[in-house]
């Protein structure tokens, strides 16, 4: 029986009236009808295409990274750029002309490798950058023997070779720190640099020229926050390791 929403209402009407009975079977019929209205007739057209019913939870974290946080949008954006770490809220942003174009979670130093305060520069740029200090010692095959050792503390077992940790994306910033892409636990974990997530260090690499000041600091900046019914989202990137 495929009857409009309308038309079930008049027949619960009509057949009520013809029992004698009219009152008592009538509203039986009607909260049936109102019931089946509620269930079928308004999930169709409306709710498929009015932006007033999302799809989806618009707290629903969005992005490659799953943390609703890390996002670039700089494509249509110029000026001079600049890089501002927040040691306290552990997020990069990355500004041009004065708009932050990009936000990243980040992984700093832990306890006793803390990521120097201050005002920097990008001294220095190399796509697939080692380490020279840490890293793991390996047999002659390439098998870990002992992992996550620092050359200046840890004797290297014999018939040992030091294999570097990859530091890809590296942007030098003060000595041997630097923002680079590598591995996020959710919390301060690093030697004393910015680890980044890979496809967001590909975009600060690519956008930091030599000289772009870097400001590490306690205090977050205010942080953007896109507006769904504006229809701004947090942008997903596309891996540019595949570009």
């Amino acid at each position: 029986m495929n009857y409009s929403c309308k038309e079930q209402l008049g027949a619960a009407f009509h057949s009520a009236s013809e029992g004698g009975e009219f009152f008592p079977r009538m509203w039986g019929r009607v909260l049936l009808v109102c019931a089946m209205f509620l269930a079928g007739c308004a999930t169709n057209r409306e709710t498929a295409t009015s932006p007033f019913f999302p799809t989806r939870n618009l707290t629903q974290p969005s992005g490659e990274y799953g943390d609703g946080n890390s996002y670039w949008d700089g494509a249509a954006s110029t000026g001079n750029s600049r890089i501002v770490i927040d040691l306290e809220q552990q997020r990069a942003y990355f500004y041009k002309g004065g708009r932050i174009v990009g936000i990243s979670v980040v992984s700093t130093g832990r306890e006793g490798y803390d990521t120097p305060l201050g005002e920097f520069r990008v001294t220095q740029k190399d796509l697939t950058h080692v380490s020279s200090i840490y890293g793991d010692y390996v047999d002659l095959s390439g098998q870990v023997v002992v992992e996550n050792v620092d050359v200046r503390k840890d004797p290297q077992p014999r018939d040992t070779l030091f294999r570097g940790a990859p530091m890809p994306y590296f942007l030098r910033i003060h000595g041997g720190i630097g923002i680079h892409a590598g591995y996020l636990p959710g919390y301060p974990a690093s030697h004393g640099c910015i680890r980044l997530p890979k496809e967001m260090a590909a975009r600060f690499f690519q956008n930091a020229a030599i000289g772009t000041p870097v400001v590490i600091q306690q205090v977050a900046p205010q942080e953007y926050r896109p507006n769904p019914f504006l229809g701004e989202r947090y942008a997903p990137l596309t891996s540019i390791m595949e570009r």
